[in-house]
């Protein structure tokens, strides 16, 4: 069977590549949005926090023996206990500054992060292999179905959904919005908002590191991996809306599946649909798909 002169396996596999890409963008630009939309932070260094969620995936690995499973846990409480760090010495400063103060930081930070790791492992791809558990794929009939890349997207759009939930329809998330308002209000209620700030940062360090560790199967592990994604996670944060959670959710996963399905029917163009998209979004809607119009 063919769809406009294409095999209907061949449009499946590219479908569930984009979805891979896709949650790729999505669980990226959610930590983005996270720290923008709460800390009033345009954090450019999510691309070198995901970078190192690999890196020190394939650390543990070849070092110590630490296998994925364990990786998934450890990897992104190595790279949120950095981000404490670089909260508490770095950005606490430049909260009230314009935004350009704080771009200026993390570009700075992730030039810093990337020279360290290329210094010591240069700029070649480091190879780790899939877990065993997830090795091999499934026949479905129609299609061959990676356990792997089936896993990554489930892995994904679990967290990115109970990421929402937890900033959206719980207490926990009402203290964070209402801490990024009117912090002296939220403290009469006995809640310690520097203390909430930093391990919002942590958080969405965090979430860059998971999905790092994701990647280390899928992509070639380098100090500069994280540069070939951030850029795109940017157009999709300000497709989806500044600061919208479920605007980066929906808007990753979309840019995604329409990135693999542009590589099918125009291939010259899948590097540029993304930013396409974007220009188009901002001239008919500047706030983005999901953001707020002031």
């Amino acid at each position: 069977m063919e769809i406009f002169g294409v095999s209907l396996p061949g449009l499946l596999s590219q479908l569930l590549l984009g979805l891979v890409n896709g949650s790729f963008y999505a669980i990226l630009s959610l930590g983005l949005a996270v720290i923008f939309g709460l800390l009033n932070v345009i954090n450019f260094a999510h691309g070198a926090l995901f970078m190192m969620g690999a890196l020190v995936t394939w650390m543990a690995m070849n070092y110590l023996g630490i296998n994925y499973w364990v990786m998934l846990v450890v990897a992104p409480l190595v790279v949120g206990l950095f981000g404490v760090v670089t909260e508490r010495l770095l950005l606490r400063w430049i909260y009230k500054l314009d935004h350009l103060y704080g771009l200026l930081l993390t570009l700075g930070l992730t030039l810093l992060i990337e020279g360290v790791f290329r210094s010591i492992y240069g700029v070649s791809g480091l190879r780790y292999d899939t877990p065993e558990l997830l090795s091999g794929g499934t026949n479905l009939g129609f299609m061959f179905l990676p356990n792997y890349r089936a896993w990554v997207v489930v892995a994904s759009v679990t967290v990115c959904i109970a990421t929402w939930f937890v900033i959206e329809k719980t207490k926990l998330g009402a203290y964070l919005r209402a801490g990024t308002e009117n912090p002296r209000l939220v403290e009469a209620f006995g809640v310690n908002v520097p203390v909430m700030v930093t391990l919002t940062y942590a958080f969405g360090a965090a979430l860059a590191a998971f999905a790092g560790v994701l990647s280390a199967p899928i992509y070639q592990v380098s100090p500069l991996m994280g540069q070939n994604l951030i850029i795109v996670v940017f157009a999709v944060v300000v497709i989806g809306g500044m600061g919208s959670i479920m605007g980066s959710i929906l808007t990753g996963l979309g840019l995604g599946v329409i990135e693999g399905f542009t590589k099918v029917f125009y291939p010259e163009a899948s590097s540029t649909v993304v930013f396409v998209i974007m220009v188009i979004v901002l001239l008919i809607r500047p706030a983005g798909l999901f953001g707020k119009e002031n």
